[in-house]
């Protein structure tokens, strides 16, 4: 099996992943130009069996805390849009996308077929949001969980499911919850643990490919 595993930083870089000579290694840098230009580059270059995106995130659910690793089967870009004084109107609402044109399915990029690979499918499945800035204030949080109800946001996560889904490559977004989304307090933040418990999953996942 042909891998190519993304991810926005090299530090978020499972070690096992280093040690497969199936598996190519894409670090994208952070955010969603960086990772759909270089994506959108390594589909077009060669075919690959399984695309993996591996990172960290941060968690608006108390039911995925810091050092949880999950699975995400849907996301979306939160901010492409426009503000309406108070409101904000997603590029769906303005009629400029259907909600279901490819590769959108009610809004949302989801993976409807991930790989049958259990240690994946034994993760908990959630839905995100990726962003530009990410959230720590308290008054954005709660307007962005009461308009999208996202489980965890990332800065790449949606711009390589529009890649994947784009290209018709097969994948899966596996997070780590490195913080719970709230007014900026990095000393909160468990990093360290997240990364552990990314490397642990990926290897899984990557042994049973």
């Amino acid at each position: 099996m042909k891998i190519l595993l993304v991810a926005a930083t090299d530090a978020e870089v499972p070690s096992a992943a280093r040690l497969r000579a199936d598996v190519r290694i894409l670090v994208t840098g952070v955010g969603m130009v960086a990772t759909a230009a270089w994506c959108t580059r390594a589909l077009m270059q060669e075919p690959y069996d399984l695309a993996l995106n591996v990172g960290v995130c941060g968690s608006f659910n108390p039911a995925h805390p810091p050092g949880t690793v999950v699975h995400v089967t849907a996301d979306r870009i939160a901010e492409l849009g426009a503000q309406d004084g108070d409101a904000f109107l997603t590029v769906h609402d303005l009629k400029l996308l259907g909600e279901d044109e490819a590769p959108f399915r009610g809004g949302l990029l989801v993976n409807r077929q991930p790989p049958a690979i259990p240690s994946l499918l034994a993760l908990p499945a959630v839905t995100g949001i990726t962003v530009n800035a990410v959230h720590g204030d308290t008054a954005a949080i709660a307007r962005v969980v009461e308009r999208f109800n996202p489980d965890v946001e990332t800065m790449e996560g949606a711009a390589f499911m529009y890649a994947c889904l784009t290209h018709g490559v097969p994948f899966a977004q596996v997070r780590a919850v490195s913080n719970i989304v709230e007014r900026r307090h990095r000393a909160a933040w468990k990093l360290p643990e997240a990364i552990q418990a990314l490397s642990a999953v990926s290897a899984a996942i990557l042994e049973q490919t």
